[in-house]
């Protein structure tokens, strides 16, 4: 079944409160949302009702599947066979060549121990298993795209939980370091543990961010605040050469984490290479909301955000179009905003640069696990309590979608081998987060995920659609390899939205890693294609293999592309418009990055 058709099947009228902006989300009534809190916190914010439904869809289907069962018992019989063909030669050949090689990113059985038998023989039956069952929560005919997803991703959840990896008796590598240091380790985890569980409890950030405050370790380049409203601060940063450009960039950063991951380190600061390059550069700093907040909604976002960054800016750059620049969520409302600008016939962009940003949500990944009609009920209901989600919330469901990565490998890191690995700047940031507001976070996920208004042109703002083929500024969009958050060719089909010329460059890396991608880096690689108006657009896969690659970082190829842009260097503006009651406020970073 086509996966729109599905989701049109599933809603609950949901047409009748997400046509524009301005309307309010309906509330559940009181003892409902008292109820979906409660069990939202034993739950992590998932909906009970949303995994109850997927799984009732696969069992009724699955029990009326006769050849798929007995292909399954084929399958298992072949893999009992092959396991235990391994067990006897690995027995007798301590380099007996694997039965099965783990998927590309699971490195949970890299270590040299898991080689030694009896290890191999745990870990490639676990192997096997998981393929089992990778195979029959899958290729049910009649089952949903969505909910086959879901039932694959839960079961795999669950066997993973099992993984011989995450115990100390059944993983190698722990029992070496248990031998040599006679048990040391596990006093070790016991106090991570306890450091963990008190910083949590207590609400405070890693061991080891104490090492990356904002304004002194990172977020240091030099600057100004030269606005402030509820919403934003605007940083203005000092120029680092002589002459600049006439036209100045505004980063409109993702309210999701906090700006200062385009300001991070001095060595990897995409801002600062920026002003090296001789341009003026804005900032968005974004106030991390509270409860008094939730009633934000992406109208303010736009309005208080965009609309008053840009006014500023003119007082300060008069008469200068400007380079503006979205990541992730930021870059969405960026084209939304564009979008609704071209429609009032007001054109501020120079140029548009959209970074991991998605503007058809068709195709989101393993994300779309949590986002449903039936979750998103449920989680509106416990966001209501609180009247923001909470970066806990957040931070919880995005470990959840690699959690080889991000739970499973840490625990045993942290408590089985004892082992504290050393925050570095990334992982500060990424630790840093902040909350959403209640109406804006209900607006996000029913009106652009679950509804894909904005690639339908049904994004409504004063009762009329807006429309991304109004955008007639050149785009620069770029997408990350590994993204689990904007897959990227769910990027990549920006495309068949817009009427303008379009360069797009896909980099190696994920979603934050694959933007802070600084020259000079030795593992980076990227592809890029200019696409100009009228020219024929290729399947993303095509396009992938039939794409020269590159060494290096996609930040030269930018800059080249906003120098083309540009005009001639002249001498850089005022720090402010006092002039027109504008004047610095205080020195960058400001106040609202340092909110918890």
């Amino acid at each position: 079944m086509n996966k729109r058709r599905y989701q049109n099947m599933c809603r609950v009228n949901i047409e009748q409160f997400s046509t524009d902006e301005n309307t309010r989300t309906p509330e559940s009534p009181s003892l409902d949302r008292l109820l979906h809190a409660v069990q939202g916190r034993f739950t992590h914010s998932l909906s009970p009702a949303a995994f109850m439904l997927a799984w009732s869809d696969w069992l009724l289907h699955f029990q009326n599947s006769p050849g798929k069962k007995a292909q399954l018992h084929k399958k298992l019989f072949r893999k009992l066979m092959r396991i235990n063909r391994y067990a006897f030669y690995a027995a007798l050949n301590p380099d007996a060549p694997a039965c099965i090689e783990p998927l590309e990113n699971d490195k949970r059985f890299d270590a040299e121990e898991w080689k030694k038998w009896p290890f191999n023989v745990t870990y490639q039956a676990f192997l096997l298993l998981q393929q089992y069952v990778q195979s029959a929560t899958t290729g049910i005919n009649g089952v949903s795209p969505d909910n086959e997803q879901i039932v694959s991703y839960t079961a795999r959840q669950c066997l993973d939980l099992f993984a011989p990896s995450n115990f100390a008796w059944t993983n190698p590598h722990v029992l070496e370091r248990t031998k040599k240091e006679g048990g040391a380790n596990f006093v070790r985890g016991f106090m991570n543990y306890m450091e963990d569980y008190e910083r949590k409890q207590a609400e405070k950030p890693p061991i080891g961010s104490e090492n990356f405050i904002p304004g002194q370790q990172v977020a240091c380049t030099p600057g100004k605040v030269v606005y402030r409203n509820r919403l934003i601060e605007l940083i203005q940063y000092e120029p680092q050469t002589k002459n600049v450009r006439p036209e100045p960039i505004l980063f409109v950063p993702a309210w999701i984490m906090k700006y200062y991951i385009l300001d991070l380190s001095p060595h990897n600061s995409l801002v600062k290479h920026l002003l090296g390059q001789g341009y003026t550069v804005f900032m968005i700093s974004w106030v991390n909301p509270s409860a008094e907040d939730r009633d934000l909604g992406l109208r303010d976002y736009r309005e208080l955000g965009i609309r008053d960054a840009l006014m500023i800016m003119d007082k300060i750059c008069p008469k200068q179009k400007v380079h503006a620049v979205g990541y992730c969520i930021g870059g969405t409302l960026l084209s939304i905003a564009a979008s609704l600008f071209a429609r009032e016939n007001y054109h501020p962009f120079k140029s548009i640069t959209l970074l991991a940003a998605q503007t058809d949500f068709e195709e989101s990944g393993e994300l779309m696990l949590f986002i449903n009609p039936s979750q998103i009920a449920y989680l509106e209901d416990i966001m209501w309590e609180r009247g923001y989600f909470s970066n806990t919330q957040m931070s919880g469901a995005f470990q959840l979608l690699r959690s080889n990565d991000l739970v499973f490998s840490r625990l045993v890191e942290h408590y089985l081998l004892g082992d504290r690995e050393e925050l570095f700047d990334l992982t500060a940031w990424n630790a840093d987060s902040t909350r959403l507001p209640y109406k804006m976070h209900s607006q996000y996920l029913r009106r652009l995920f679950i509804d894909n208004q904005l690639a339908e042109r049904k994004y409504k703002i004063n009762d009329k659609p807006i429309d991304l083929k109004d955008i007639k500024s050149p785009l620069f969009v770029v997408g990350t390899v590994t993204d689990h958050i904007a897959p990227w060719k769910s990027v990549y089909k920006i495309h068949s939205l817009v009427n303008s010329a379009v360069t797009f460059i896909l980099t190696t890396g994920g979603h934050n890693a694959g933007i802070i991608s600084k020259p000079g880096h030795k593992t980076r690689t990227y592809q890029m294609s200019d696409w100009k108006l009228g020219d024929k657009i290729l399947d993303p896969e095509l396009w992938h293999k039939n794409t020269e690659s590159k060494d290096g970082s996609w930040w030269t190829d930018w800059v080249q592309w906003l120098d083309e842009k540009s005009g001639e260097k002249t001498s850089p503006p005022p720090m402010g418009a006092a002039d027109v009651s504008y004047p610095v406020l205080e020195d960058a970073p400001g106040c609202y990055v340092h909110m918890r």
